[in-house]
């Protein structure tokens, strides 16, 4: 596997958008939208290939976090906050550590050794145990009465 950044682009962008998830992770479902185009495009995200194709993306900062956490005071300014979105036809096949290791090598070469944070919800099992194998924790719950929702946050002196 062979990862790489690419700035993302309109087209780009509307391919991530496209990406289908089986349920229980079709949660993660987007719609193609002049406001979702806006928000990749004009916030922090990147995209991930490997060998010319499209793996996956990720964010920092408010793109990252989830609205509601706001309310339960959950994002403090003295951490990195990541979203992140491996493609579909990724997912479940062994990829996800090397994805994140990815992530955390640029997070650290932008941010420094400031602690990374991610917020994940709780059926999303997969994640939380590669999170929890990364040397994630758990420090938060939150709901948007919907959906709960687990803050887990990362020391990147544990790399």
């Amino acid at each position: 596997m062979k990862l790489n950044l690419r700035p993302i682009n309109k087209s780009i962008a509307e391919e991530i958008l496209k990406w289908k998830y089986d349920p229980p992770y079709d949660f993660y479902n987007n719609r193609l939208s002049d406001e979702s185009l806006k928000e990749l495009l004009e916030n922090n995200y990147y995209t991930v290939f490997n060998e010319g194709e499209l793996f996956g993306f990720f964010c920092y900062g408010k793109s990252a976090q989830v609205p509601i956490g706001h309310q339960y005071s959950v994002y403090r300014d003295d951490q990195v906050d990541i979203g992140l979105g491996l493609a579909p036809i990724q997912t479940g096949r062994g990829n996800g550590e090397a994805f994140l290791e990815f992530i955390f090598h640029h997070a650290i070469k932008k941010f420094g050794n400031k602690p990374l944070r991610l917020t994940v919800a709780n059926f999303n099992k997969r994640a939380i145990h590669l999170y929890e194998k990364m040397g994630f924790e758990k420090t938060k719950e939150l709901s948007n009465g919907h959906t709960l929702f687990f803050v887990m946050v990362k020391n990147v002196d544990c790399l």
